[in-house]
């Protein structure tokens, strides 16, 4: 756990000396998400379970938020430090495995949805979209997912060789995912074997949990979303180890 510890804090060294650049990004495009749709798009849209649009896409743009943070930072910034910094190779000179390399990726991950998920709550909470307490617990939340997309793209920045293939999980992946995940409208809209599928998309899982914390409207079925996240994750954790030990080893 020490040389874990190191790695995180080594990327957390460097996080401070580029935040600025790092929150700007990841707070805009919420921002404009949360102002186009919910009050633009929102004021011609009926209420939506009780609440006003902009109230019900609010937790689903927080959870994206996150989704984001992890996703950007296990694909771009672990590819950069994996294939040009040679960071990791670095690491691998010290008292470092590629397990405590990887692990210390999905951590700062973790880190960083949990920062950028806080930030866009708290934008939620001045604009009056957030109406109980329990939604204090969406920043510790957003572990289990920001572990989750680390893991996924994880994976995928283990197979590839070229940093231009991102595009193809950025554009034929993580966007149907946030499109599809029912952050901006209900899921039950849709025929009946999307949604069957849609209970694959783990944003769908998150989006779920933060509205119910958001809106108070908590009820014994989140737990099911939890477990199921829990489960993905104790499967994929394996996966991005044994691919980077054959990037980084042999």
């Amino acid at each position: 756990m020490i040389v874990i510890g190191r790695v995180l804090y080594r990327h957390w060294a460097v996080f401070r000396k580029v935040w600025w650049t790092n929150m700007m990004f990841n707070f805009v495009e919420p921002f404009l998400y949360l102002s186009a749709l919910g009050y633009g798009l929102g004021a011609f849209v009926r209420p939506m379970g009780g609440v006003s649009y902009v109230d019900y896409i609010a937790p689903g743009i927080v959870a994206s938020s996150a989704m984001f943070a992890a996703t950007f930072e296990s694909t771009y910034g672990s590819f950069i430090r994996l294939h040009y910094q040679k960071t990791f190779h670095a690491m691998l000179a010290g008292p470092v495995t590629v397990r405590d390399i990887i692990v210390g990726e999905v951590l700062y991950a973790i880190l960083k949805s949990m920062l950028f998920g806080i930030v866009i709550l708290l934008v939620t909470v001045l604009f009056g979209n957030v109406h109980s307490w329990w939604a204090l617990l969406i920043p510790p939340f957003l572990a289990l997912p920001g572990a989750l997309f680390a893991l996924l793209a994880l994976c995928y920045t283990g197979l590839i060789k070229s940093i231009d293939h991102f595009n193809y999980y950025i554009t034929l992946f993580i966007t149907p995912i946030h499109l599809f995940s029912g952050a901006f409208f209900p899921v039950e809209a849709m025929p009946a074997w999307v949604n069957a599928l849609i209970w694959l998309n783990p944003l769908y899982h998150s989006v779920q949990i933060s509205r119910a914390l958001s809106l108070e409207t908590l009820h014994p079925g989140l737990w099911l979303h939890v477990v199921l996240m829990l489960a993905a994750i104790a499967i994929l954790l394996p996966l991005p180890v044994r691919l980077f030990k054959k990037r980084l080893i042999t």
